[in-house]
C-alpha cells in the first residue's frame, strides 16, 4: 500500500484488530491487574515490561502500570503520524518530560542544554534542577559551542510558547551532533510539522492540548526510536506515570479529528492576526503566517502551515494586557490552548510566572489560542476589549 495521508492516518491509526475483535471503537478497559498464567511466564511478563519492553504475544499485561491495551493503541496512532519508531504515553506532558530528562540523568549525560522561549513549566523544570539535570540556557545559533561530554538532550520548541518564534529543527540537530534533539511539537502538531523528518530524534506532546482537542482529557506523548522507548518506558514503570485508560481513549478521540480541527482554527487564526495587526491598542502581534515573521522559510521547509496560537503585545504594558483578557467575553480567560473553544491568558502571570525574571514573557505580552468560533464573532468580542484598554488608558 502507499504511504497514507496524514489525515488518513489520524482516523485508522491505532485500531488495527478491531474489525478481528468485532467493534468499530476501541474498548475501554479499566483493569488495574491482569491473570498470569503461572508463576514463572507471570515473572518473566513482569520483568520484561518493567524494564522497558512492549508486551510480547503470550505475555500477561500483569498490572496496568507496566501496559495498557488503549494506550498502546493510542501510541501507535502518534508513533505513525510522527514518522517514529514508537511512542510512549505519560499522565501529563510534564510527566512525558520528566522521564525524558531522568532517562537522561540515568545515562550519565545529565547536562541539558535549551533553547527558550519553553512552555513555562518546562523552563521551571530545567532552571529548578530538581531530576539532577543542569542546563545551559542558549539560542539556536549557540547550541554547537553548549555542548558537553556530559550533555543528554538538546531541548527546542518550535513555534515556541508564548511568544511564536520558530526554529529551524534541521540546523539545531546539526549543530547538536550526535547528541538527541527533542522538538515540543505541541503548538505544530504532526498536521503541520514532522520533526523527526527533520533530524530530531525525540518529539513531545503535550497531548492536553490539540491533539484531545477538547479540554476533558490530559496526557503527554513523546514519539521516538526504539531504543529511546525502552529507555522512557522504564522510567515510566518505575515512577508510575503512565496514561489512564480513559484518558488515552478520549485522546486516541481527538487524535481523530485533530487535521480538520486545526486547519479550520488556522484559518481563523491567520484572519484574526490581520486585523488585530491594525488595531491601535497593540504594538505588535506574533504569528508566523504574517508578512516579515518567516525570513528563514521554515513555513515552506518545515511547517506546512502557521498554526492557531496568536501573541500579541500591548502597547499600554501590564494594565493593558490585564483590561484586554478581563473584558473578553466569548473568548475564555484560562490557561492552556489548543481546544474547540478560544482561550486567552497572560503568560507572565500564569503558566511562566515560575520562569525566572530574565527570561519571562513581557508584560504586556498575551497569547490568544484560536478555536472553532466564527472569526466574526471572535473579532467583535476582541475588539470590544480592545476598546475597553482605550477608554482604560
Amino acid at each position: 500500500m502507499t504511504e497514507l495521508h496524514p489525515e488518513t492516518l489520524m482516523v485508522h491509526g491505532g485500531l488495527d484488530g478491531l474489525t478481528a475483535a468485532g467493534v468499530h471503537v476501541p474498548p475501554i478497559d479499566l483493569s488495574t491487574t491482569n491473570p498470569v498464567t503461572d508463576i514463572g511466564t507471570g515473572g518473566d511478563s513482569y520483568e520484561w515490561l518493567a524494564t522497558g519492553h512492549g508486551l510480547r504475544d503470550g505475555d500477561s499485561a500483569v498490572y496496568q502500570r507496566l501496559w495498557q491495551p488503549g494506550v498502546a493503541r493510542f501510541e501507535t496512532a502518534l508513533a505513525e503520524l510522527e514518522s517514529a519508531d514508537e511512542a510512549v504515553a505519560f499522565a501529563t506532558g510534564m510527566a512525558a518530560l520528566t522521564a525524558a530528562l531522568l532517562a537522561a540523568v540515568q545515562a550519565g549525560t545529565p547536562h541539558i542544554v535549551a533553547v527558550r522561549p519553553l512552555y513555562g513549566g518546562s523552563d521551571h523544570l530545567l532552571d529548578s534542577g530538581l531530576l539532577g539535570t543542569t542546563v545551559t540556557w542558549t539560542t539556536p545559533a549557540e547550541v554547537a559551542s553548549a555542548i558537553r561530554d556530559d550533555t543528554g538532550l538538546v531541548i527546542v520548541e518550535t513555534p515556541a510558547n508564548p511568544s511564536l518564534e520558530l526554529v529551524d529543527i534541521a540546523a539545531v540537530v546539526a549543530a547538536a551532533g550526535s547528541v538527541p534533539v527533542l522538538v515540543d511539537n505541541t503548538f505544530a502538531t504532526p498536521v503541520l510539522q514532522r520533526p523527526i523528518r527533520h533530524g530530531a530524534t525525540l518529539v513531545l506532546h503535550s497531548a492536553t492540548k490539540y491533539l484531545g482537542g477538547h479540554g476533558d482529557a490530559m496526557g503527554g506523548i513523546i514519539a521516538t526510536t526504539a531504543e529511546w522507548a525502552v529507555r522512557l518506558r522504564q522510567v515510566r514503570a518505575i515512577t508510575g506515570a503512565i496514561l489512564h485508560p480513559l484518558g488515552a481513549y478520549l485522546l486516541h478521540r481527538g487524535l481523530r479529528t485533530l487535521a480538520v480541527r486545526m486547519h479550520a482554527a488556522q484559518s481563523t487564526a491567520g484572519q484574526l492576526a490581520q486585523r488585530l495587526s491594525a488595531h491601535p491598542a497593540i504594538a505588535a502581534v506574533h504569528y508566523p503566517g504574517l508578512p516579515g515573521q518567516d525570513d528563514r522559510g521554515l513555513l515552506r521547509r518545515q511547517m506546512s502551515g502557521p498554526g492557531a496560537m496568536i501573541a500579541v503585545d500591548l502597547a499600554g504594558g501590564f494594565d493593558a494586557a490585564r483590561t484586554f483578557v478581563e473584558h473578553c467575553r466569548l473568548v475564555v480567560h484560562a490557561v492552556s490552548l489548543g481546544g474547540v473553544d478560544t482561550l486567552i491568558q497572560h503568560p507572565a502571570s500564569l503558566t511562566h510566572r515560575p520562569v525566572s525574571a530574565g527570561a519571562k514573557p513581557g508584560d504586556g505580552l498575551v497569547r490568544i489560542s484560536v478555536g472553532l468560533e466564527h472569526v466574526d464573532d471572535l473579532a467583535t468580542d476582541l475588539f470590544a476589549a480592545l476598546d475597553a484598554v482605550r477608554s482604560a488608558a
